[in-house]
Parts: C-alpha cells; structure tokens; sequence
C-alpha cells in the first residue's frame, strides 16, 4: 500500500528533522573543551593546526668509511635533541627497513617552508647528501607538542 504525504505530514517531518539536524549540531560541541589550552596550543576550531612534514630518504652519498658515517649520525642525533629543546621537532623516528629508501620522519612545529630547510641543513645528514629530505606542509592535532612532556619520562638511554 502506497501512503501520500500531506502537507501537515510534511510539515512535520520537516520540523522533526530540523529538531535532529539542531540536537545533532549542539551534541558535536565538546564538553571537556579547554579554550586556555587551545589558544596556547594555536588550535583552531577542530583541535589542529599546521605543522611541516619531513620525509627523510637515502641520500646520493653512500660508501662512506664507518669513521666518518658515525661522525655524521652522531652530528644528526645531536640536531635532533637540539631542535627538540628548542620546541622546533615535535615527531621524529627511523622507518624500518623498505623498498622505498625510506629512512624516517620529521614533524617541525613550523609552516614557513624555508625556515625549515635552514634547519635541515644544519643537519650533517642531510647537508652531506647521506639523507635527501622532501618538505610538505601537514595539518594534524594542535596537541602533538605536548606529547613529548610525556616522552621525557619514559625513555631510559639517549640513542
């Protein structure tokens, strides 16, 4: 059996959905949202912000004596615990071995582009051609700084 819609029916289901459409907009407000910490943080309205994405890949240079490879990675590691005390690296890591030349990531707690070279090319790996980096601008949660507070407390060697 077929059922027309009347106009009173339609008015209705157009008022009920309205009510849904109200309720469902006021429920994706967040209760535990904490206005001091998002401006701190320079969230915006959904929790994220921008960041620099680094992607560091096997570099032209390779055959290096052990010596100087050593010298190198050591120099990498210290640029690393240098911008990370200086709240510049947010995420850093090695990738597993892949087909790719892959080698690992950066997040930089910065969007100028250019900026961000100058602080690669402090990086002995990277000015000495062992890694290649390829710089991309990357939208992600405005609290990923403040997971390192936490990093801070669980490590127990520095690599």
């Amino acid at each position: 059996m077929v059922k027309i819609i009347t106009p009173t029916m339609k008015h209705f289901i157009f008022f009920l959905t309205g009510i849904v459409l109200l309720f469902g907009k006021l429920s994706a407000q967040n209760a535990r949202y904490d206005s001091t910490l998002a401006k701190r943080l320079s969230a915006d309205d959904y929790g994220m912000r921008m960041y620099t994405f680094v992607l560091l890949k096997s570099g032209k240079v390779n055959n290096l004596s052990k010596e100087l490879t050593d010298s190198i990675f050591r120099g990498h590691m210290d640029n690393i615990n240098r911008l990370e005390k200086e709240g510049q690296l947010i995420i850093a890591g090695p990738f597993g071995k892949n087909e790719y030349g892959y080698r690992g990531l950066f997040v930089i707690n910065e969007t100028d582009i250019s900026k961000v070279k100058e602080m690669l090319n402090a990086d002995p790996a990277i000015s000495s051609g062992v890694l290649d980096a390829e710089i991309i601008n990357w939208y992600g949660s405005a609290a990923i700084p403040i997971y390192l507070d936490y990093h801070s407390k669980i490590w127990k060697k520095m690599p």
